[in-house]
C-alpha cells in the first residue's frame, strides 16, 4: 500500500517539477489562429494550464502511470471538464489492471463513438460530490454518484469497500480527493 502511495507522490512531484521547468515562454503580444485550429481547440476548465495550483483530479490521473486506460476513457467520453470542476469531488480511479480484468473487448467497445453516452455514465458512476476520506467513507452506507445512482459502501476489516472495489491509495487533489481502486465500478441497470 505504501509503495503505491509513494509512486503516486513521485508522479505528482515529477509533474510539479516539469511544470516549473517550463522555459519555453513566448513574449509575443499578438497571435493569430486559423479557423481550422479554432474548430479543433478543446475548451473548458480541463484545458486551462495552471503551473501553480495543486493538481486537480484529472491532472492526477493523467500523471499516473497506472491510469492510462482511465484517462483514455475520460477523453473518449469527453468528460474531462467534470473532473476539474471546483468540487470538492471524490473520484474513484480504477487502475489499468482493473480495466484489464473486464471481459475481453469491453473497453474497446465502450470507447467507440456510438457508446460515448454509456461510457460517460460509467465514468460518472466513479465520482461523488464532497471530499470523502477513507474515515468518512467507513461511516456511510452508500454514496450518491454523479450519474444520479448510488453505490454501496461496505466496511471490511475497518476499511471501506466501494461497490466491491478496494481502495489501494488516496491522493489529495486541488478539487477533492482521488481514491485509487482495484475494480471498475459498473452502475446497476436502470
Amino acid at each position: 500500500m505504501k509503495t503505491i502511495k509513494q509512486i503516486l507522490l513521485s508522479v505528482l512531484c515529477l509533474i510539479a517539477f516539469a511544470a516549473c521547468k517550463n522555459e519555453n515562454k513566448e513574449t509575443s503580444t499578438t497571435s493569430t489562429v486559423s479557423e481550422s485550429e479554432t474548430a479543433t481547440t478543446k475548451t473548458g476548465q480541463a484545458f486551462i494550464q495552471d503551473d501553480e495550483a495543486t493538481p486537480n483530479c484529472l491532472q492526477i490521473a493523467i500523471g499516473s502511470p497506472d491510469h492510462k486506460t482511465l484517462v483514455a476513457a475520460v477523453q473518449a467520453a469527453q468528460v474531462e471538464n467534470a473532473l476539474v470542476n471546483v468540487g470538492p469531488l471524490t473520484v474513484f480511479a480504477p487502475t489499468d489492471a482493473a480495466f484489464a480484468a473486464l471481459p475481453e473487448g469491453t473497453v474497446e467497445n465502450l470507447v467507440k463513438p456510438e457508446n460515448k453516452g454509456t461510457l460517460a455514465d460509467i465514468l460518472k458512476y466513479h465520482v461523488t460530490p464532497g471530499n470523502l476520506s477513507t474515515t468518512i467513507l467507513t461511516k456511510l452506507p452508500k454514496l450518491g454518484q454523479a450519474n444520479n445512482q448510488y453505490v454501496q459502501v461496505e466496511v471490511v476489516d475497518g476499511k471501506p469497500v466501494i461497490g466491491g472495489a478496494n481502495i489501494l491509495a488516496s491522493v489529495k487533489a486541488g478539487n477533492g480527493i482521488v481514491h485509487v481502486i482495484d475494480k471498475v465500478l459498473l452502475p446497476p441497470s436502470k
